[in-house]
């Protein structure tokens, strides 16, 4: 499983965006692979999808989460006091909690492949202290 950020999904849901040519790609090569990611970045993805593209481009990427278009697994029950730790950590970028929480997703499931568009966080974030992210979005 691969893990999928805010950026991948909202490329892929906007034909406008820089980057949907390479999240069509990805979605291809990695597609049967699978994607996981989490609530926040889900919601993060829902607002900006209505608010940048539209209220119906918001409705659709709902609907291939709920068919199937990524796994949504549970957080750790520590999961927010990590992400504030987190959050603190990694104020200067600033850190949100989309953010934190893939960071989080990364240190649960083992892995550390990314699709993002957020090329500098994404190089800087360390998960589990000092591994570092590999975005198959922007190789």
């Amino acid at each position: 499983m691969i893990l999928a950020d805010s950026g991948f999904w909202i490329a892929l849901g906007n034909r406008r965006d820089r980057h949907h040519a390479s999240a069509c790609d990805a979605l291809e090569r990695f597609g049967e692979e699978g994607f996981v990611s989490t609530w926040p970045v889900l919601t993060e993805v829902a607002h900006l999808l209505a608010a940048r593209v539209s209220a119906n481009q918001a409705v659709a990427f709902v609907d291939g989460i709920a068919r199937g278009a990524c796994e949504i697994p549970e957080l750790p029950a520590d999961a927010l006091m990590r992400a504030h730790v987190l959050m603190r950590r990694y104020r200067d970028l600033p850190m949100d909690l989309a953010d934190a929480s893939l960071v989080i997703l990364a240190e649960d499931l083992d892995e550390g492949r990314i699709l993002s568009t957020d090329q500098r966080d994404f190089e800087g974030y360390r998960w589990k202290n000092t591994r570092p992210f590999q975005n198959l979005l922007l190789y």
